[in-house]
């Protein structure tokens, strides 16, 4: 960090000169001569420029948020994709290997049904954590 203060978009330069040394510069006293409509008006200037500067800063972080997120949505997506894939190829699999023990008829009967009741579980175990919930914020 340095002691001199940093030039803003619309205030004069300073003159490089650290706090508390005497400024016999012209420019400095045509600074302390300055009205106060002049101070008011540059102040004014600057706030402007500092909020134009933040509002394209924030605008600059909601576009790599929302990038963030679309490909994080992306690859959500995919890989839920997948998961699906993954046990179709499963019960193709599980399938096929009791068609070798019963008939091909009974194994896709067996692993449907037993898909179908795995299934029934997730229902009432997603329907028990929705009770729960709605207890905990009943008034």
């Amino acid at each position: 960090m340095t002691d001199t203060p940093t030039d803003t978009a619309v205030t004069p330069p300073t003159d490089e000169q650290p706090h508390g040394a005497p400024d016999h510069d012209a420019r400095n006293e045509s600074v302390k001569t300055e009205s106060v409509k002049e101070v008011l008006s540059r102040l004014y200037a600057d706030g402007r420029a500092y909020a134009a500067a933040e509002a394209e800063k924030q605008k600059l972080r909601a576009g790599i948020i929302g990038a963030g997120i679309r490909n994080a949505a992306i690859f959500a997506m995919v890989a839920l994709m997948l998961a699906f894939a993954s046990i179709v190829a499963l019960l193709v699999g599980l399938t096929i290997a009791l068609s070798q023990l019963v008939a091909p008829i009974w194994a896709t009967l067996i692993v449907a049904g037993g898909g179908l009741i795995v299934t029934l579980l997730l229902l009432l175990a997603a329907k028990g954590c929705i009770t729960r919930m709605r207890k905990a914020i009943a008034p």
